[in-house]
């Protein structure tokens, strides 16, 4: 059994651009145990002053889009622009066994074999719409060491974007070309939260397609309301595999990034974040305490079959059992 850092290596090691370190780190953030949870907690607040110098960008887009290998060569192309890239890739979990598929390290290996970089699969687990609950505290923990762009890879289009949207800058929604009717195949709440959308795998053959859905996709975001922080996602095309529009992409990026701060928006987004963030914690622990109650877990264990049967309404047990837990706080 590997034996545990001390805080002051956990402290010095992050600082120091150490990956090893901050992988561990990662791994006692994630960690579920009491005490690795109030390690953690230190950890990550004494690093706070050290933390916010980055640009974190979520990055989503339907299964078989690329999302990997996009990043991967995005990634690359960062490092040679003297930037130091860390991705974290929130792998699928299953609900049965609770394993994790964790193959997004395997799958960059050019990215993940240069010390410039750092990649961090971590698996969901029960966590809404597979997005790690410990992402903000590892963005954070990334930063710290010194990486100047976060990459956040989701898992799918679904509910976890939202979460994901809360957590960074810029939000980033590849798509696809040539499979059917592109505007069928996302959902208009996911469109409406990017701020970039790039067709990938825009060459070969497949250009030709790239650009009819370029065209289309401008013409959907038109019928869109002006967001609130008056920026208006642009639709570009790029190519993993030959590197074309990588560079228009972070001019994008970095446009964005200057007419954001420039209003304020970036900052008080960024505290909007902090706050919700907050809420997230607050409910979790609630419910950390809630059913480590040894009554509330008896109650639970005894009526939980008259709820799976449908004898008894779930809303109803569910006030029981805080009921039951107020009046014994």
């Amino acid at each position: 059994m590997r034996k545990r850092l001390s805080f002051d290596t956990f402290l010095e090691g992050i600082l120091a651009g150490d990956r090893v370190v901050l992988s561990q780190a990662i791994t006692l953030v994630e960690s579920a145990l009491d005490s690795d949870q109030e390690l953690s907690a230190r950890l990550v607040q004494d690093l706070l002053p050290h933390t916010g110098k980055s640009i974190r960008i979520g990055i989503t887009g339907v299964p078989g889009v690329g999302k990997s290998t996009f990043i991967e060569a995005f990634g690359s192309w960062l490092l040679n622009q003297g930037k130091r890239v860390a991705v974290l890739a929130v792998d699928p979990s299953s609900q049965l066994t609770k394993g994790s598929i964790l193959g997004d390290k395997t799958r960059m290996e050019k990215l993940s074999s240069d010390k410039r970089a750092f990649i961090r699969p971590s698996p969901s687990g029960s966590t809404l719409g597979g997005v790690s609950g410990k992402t903000r505290e590892s963005i954070l923990l990334c930063e710290a060491a010194g990486f100047d762009v976060i990459l956040v890879e989701t898992v799918g289009v679904g509910q976890s974007e939202t979460a994901v949207k809360n957590m960074v800058d810029f939000f980033l929604l590849l798509m696809l070309s040539g499979a059917g009717d592109e505007l069928q195949g996302i959902k208009k709440g996911i469109m409406e939260m990017a701020d970039l959308l790039v067709i990938n795998k825009a060459d070969g053959e497949n250009l030709d397609a790239a650009k009819k859905a370029k065209a289309n996709y401008q013409n959907a975001l038109h019928l869109f309301p002006e967001a609130e922080k008056s920026w208006y996602p642009q639709v570009l095309l790029a190519s993993s595999l030959t590197g074309f529009g990588l560079e228009q992409i972070w001019e994008n990026l970095q446009e964005y990034e200057q007419r954001m701060k420039a209003s304020g928006f970036w900052d008080s987004n960024r505290a909007s974040q902090r706050l919700t963030w907050l809420e997230d914690q607050v409910q979790y622990l609630l419910g950390q305490v809630f059913l480590k109650n040894s009554q509330v877990r008896q109650k639970l264990e005894t009526e939980k079959p008259k709820a799976k049967s449908g004898e008894l309404n779930p809303r109803i047990l569910a006030q029981q059992l805080i009921d039951l837990f107020l009046s014994k706080s």
